[in-house]
Parts: structure tokens; C-alpha cells; sequence
């Protein structure tokens, strides 16, 4: 070989992975490379596993899913500790980097591990305890996801009273006040889970409307379920600075440019991800860096350089773990000259709050835009068996439906198993059906797969007034 691999990926996340093992499955040597010692990279070690099994463990600990039937003080554990969620995140992250492992060594890829910097296009320079050396490939496909975004002017981050949504997998106690400074998706994700544990939480957010791009009921549905928890939000508001005292008994003090002053134990700051491409040389292999540390692709996630290629996070929207996966796979089909689908147009996306929030297709904003006629209707869990038995009163399920054809436009969800119950209605876009399948289908019962004949009913009877 002119090379010493066919493939070099860097990074061993769900991008990387999928794109390592589609190029084994063609009979080409490929070796993968992680800068820690673990494989699994942002989403088994510092993101979607670790954060979502903290969820987990908190619906479970604190009980709050069986109050409905054993009244508001009930509790499984009375006294919650950080070490209560952390045993459990460290079972899920060490069976998942297994399970990551026994997966790459079956296609035999290779996995290496250190820092790797670019030489040349072909070339990269690893780094690890071992030493450096150079390893060569024939493709390079760049899937190091990203790290979280820091405004240096701000803060700095000590881990202990200042925590970004890395480090807060480090949490040595649970505080009894948090300051939540972003109301994006994972901003929210950890505020509505602190407010369940019983913290008193605050979130910040400059914008007027958080979450802009779901549902406006569905988030209004979100907010309104956290401030019963005691959540308070600040909106519109901006930090002008963030200050720590540890002596003091609130230690963490967040001054806003409207002069407000927010005393808390802890601060999350979550001011969104960068691209994690700052040690990777790129200039060596000729490729620039766009907006935040991120890359820029074409349609099959070539760069600039058309060997080297780039998927994941690290090249943005939409940055889920699903669709990065797949964007791997594609970019390890092309590399190769194989032959593969494109990122279908309809996939959902889920935010793991407390409760939590699916959707698939278009939202009413959207269509309102684009002067499309629809008509909606809704399905509340309450109204069915399987919500009566979870305990859940407060789940939704939206469907939006055009009013000339009665195709399925959208689907939106809030509440237990939304992003599990959003692969129905996704089938149903994707298909191009309508409401007629849904309000002639059999669905188990008890389930809260029901929610689906309720609302395409609510739909059809208000079509056919």
C-alpha cells in the first residue's frame, strides 16, 4: 500500500464509529483514533449518555413519576447524593465503551490512542504515551465532535462553583440553588432535572422565547411543568459578569446588564459548542475553519481537500447522535466509491428534559410562514388507560395536518416515552400518509400509542364539520 491504512478517523464518537466500521465492511484497512483512552468520544463519555442516565436516575430516585398516587412528599430516596447518579452513570459509560470496543474489534479496526495533528493531507502526527509518530492514510475523516463554548470575558470555568456541561459529570454535591446561564436544549435539559432533585433553579436566556425552533405549546407545556418545580426563569435578560466567593454562603453571583443580581450555589453555564478542531493542524492539510471551531462540507461531507473528510458535530446542524451516525456511514460510502443514500429530509429530534419533548416534520410557526392550510389535533395522556396507569396527566401528543389532503405535516409530543412515540408518526411522513391510516388503525391497548387515533379523530371530526 502507498499508504499505511485505506481510512484514518479521528474520533471514536457515533460519527466515527459508523464510518470506521461501513469502510471495514468494505475490506479496507482503518484505524480510528481517540485523544483520550476510552473509546466513545463526547457521546458515551461527557454528553448524551452520561446526561441522559442522570435523568434516568433522578425520575427514578426522586419518585416524582408516582406522586399522582402517593402524594406530593413522596420519595424513593430520601436524601440524594451526587455519588447516587454518578454509580449509575459509570455502569452505563464503562458497559457502553465495551460494547463500542467488542463492535470495532469484530470488523478489525484498529483503534489508536493519543492526539492527532495533521502533517499533510494524508499524513497525521499521533501523540500519546508512547510517543509520536506518523501514520498515513488514503481518506481522513474528521469526526471530533465538539467541546463546550466559552466566553473568556465571562468566567472561567473552576469545575467546582462554575461548571460547564462537562464538568458537571464531576459534580462533587448536589447544590441546594442553580443558576442555569442558556436556555438552550441542554441548558434545559440539566435545569429541568435539578429542579425534579429539588434544587431551587434559575435559567437565563437573552431571548424572549426559548427553544424557538419547537413547538411553541409543547415548550410552553415544559416551562409551566418546571416552575411548578420551583424553576424561575429570567428572560431577555444578559450576564454582564459571573462572579465566585467562596467564603461567601451563596458563592456563585451572576450580575445581568439590566442590574438584577442572581445568587446562587452553583452555575451552569451553557453557552452552546465550538468545534473541537483546535489541535488538529488543519492548516497542514489546507483546511479552513468556519464559525466556532466548526467545518464546512459539501453534500457527501468532502472539505475543501477532497480527501479528507468531515462528519458529526463538528460540521453543525443538526448535531444529533442519530443523524451523525449516519452521516459517517455515507461519508465512509462515498469515500469508497459505494454507492448510498442521502440524510433523509424527515428525522425527529428529542430533548431529554423532565419532561420530555419529541417532534418530527413541521411546526405551526413553519407552515404559518409558508401560508400552508392545516388543522391540528390533540391527544392528551390523560384521556387514556396507559396514561391513567403511569401517572402521567400532563402529556401531549400534537398531530398537524393539512387541510385540503389530510397528509400528516407534523408531529409533536411532551411527556413519559415522547421520543420513543415519535417514530410512529416519523413513518407516517415519511410515507407520505395521512390521518386516514391513523383514525383506521388497531393500536395495543393500554397503550399510549392510542394518543395517535385520538388526535387524527380530533382532526377529522373538526375537517368534517
Amino acid at each position: 500500500m502507498k499508504y499505511d491504512y485505506d481510512l484514518i478517523v479521528i474520533g471514536t464518537g457515533p460519527s466515527g464509529q459508523r464510518a470506521a466500521i461501513a469502510a471495514a465492511r468494505f475490506d479496507k484497512k482503518v484505524a480510528i483514533i481517540d485523544k483520550r483512552d476510552v473509546v466513545g468520544g463526547v457521546c458515551i463519555n461527557t454528553g448524551t449518555i452520561p446526561s441522559k442516565t442522570i435523568r434516568e436516575a433522578v425520575i427514578k430516585l426522586t419518585g416524582v413519576t408516582e406522586r399522582v398516587f402517593y402524594g406530593a412528599s413522596y420519595r424513593v430516596k430520601e436524601k440524594i447524593t451526587a455519588d447516587d447518579l454518578l454509580a449509575r452513570v459509570q455502569k452505563v459509560v464503562k458497559r457502553e465503551i465495551n460494547i463500542t470496543k467488542t463492535l470495532l474489534r469484530k470488523d478489525n479496526i484498529e483503534v489508536l490512542y493519543g492526539a492527532a495533528a495533521f502533517a499533510d493531507p494524508h499524513a497525521i502526527l499521533l501523540t500519546g504515551s508512547r510517543g509520536t509518530m506518523t501514520i498515513s492514510a488514503d481518506k481522513i475523516i474528521i469526526a471530533v465532535g465538539t467541546i463546550p463554548y466559552h466566553p473568556e470575558d465571562l468566567v472561567k470555568i473552576d469545575n467546582k462553583y462554575a461548571l460547564d456541561s462537562d464538568s458537571i459529570l464531576q459534580l462533587p454535591a448536589i447544590p441546594g440553588s442553580l443558576i442555569v446561564v442558556g436556555g438552550g436544549v441542554i441548558g434545559l435539559e440539566y435545569a429541568s432535572i435539578f429542579a425534579t432533585l429539588g434544587v431551587e433553579v434559575t435559567v437565563v436566556d437573552h431571548n424572549k422565547r426559548l427553544l424557538p425552533f419547537v413547538d411553541t405549546e409543547i415548550v410552553d407545556s415544559l416551562i409551566q411543568q418546571m416552575r411548578e418545580n420551583r424553576a424561575v426563569f429570567r428572560l431577555q435578560e444578559d450576564v454582564e459578569s459571573v462572579e465566585i466567593r467562596p467564603e461567601e454562603p451563596s458563592p456563585v453571583t451572576v450580575n445581568l446588564k439590566s442590574q438584577k443580581v442572581l445568587k446562587g450555589d452553583m452555575a451552569l453555564l451553557s453557552f452552546g459548542r465550538r468545534g473541537a478542531t483546535d489541535s488538529l493542524n488543519l492548516q497542514a492539510a489546507g483546511i479552513k475553519v468556519i464559525d466556532k471551531g466548526l467545518l464546512a462540507v459539501n453534500a457527501h461531507y468532502q472539505t475543501e481537500v477532497e480527501n479528507i473528510y468531515a462528519v458529526g458535530d463538528v460540521i453543525g446542524f443538526p448535531a444529533l447522535a442519530s443523524t451523525s451516525m449516519e452521516q459517517g456511514r455515507q461519508a465512509a460510502h462515498h469515500a469508497f466509491n459505494h454507492e448510498g443514500t442521502k440524510l433523509p429530509e424527515i428525522f425527529p429530534y428529542g430533548l431529554y428534559s423532565i419532561p420530555e419533548i419529541s417532534y418530527v416534520g413541521a411546526t405551526e410557526d413553519e407552515l404559518t410562514r409558508q401560508a400552508v392550510p392545516y388543522e391540528i389535533g390533540i391527544a392528551r395522556y390523560r384521556e387514556t388507560a396507559r396514561g391513567q396507569i403511569l401517572g402521567d396527566f400532563t402529556g401531549m401528543l400534537k398531530l398537524i395536518v393539512h387541510r385540503e389532503t389530510n397528509k400528516l405535516l407534523g408531529v409533536h409530543a411532551i411527556g413519559t416515552g415522547a421520543t420513543e412515540l415519535i417514530h410512529i408518526g416519523q413513518a407516517v411522513i415519511a410515507l407520505n400518509g395521512t390521518i386516514n391510516y391513523l383514525v383506521d388503525s388497531v393500536f395495543n391497548y393500554p397503550t399510549l400509542a392510542e394518543c395517535y387515533k385520538i388526535a387524527a379523530l380530533d382532526v377529522y371530526n373538526k375537517l368534517h364539520r
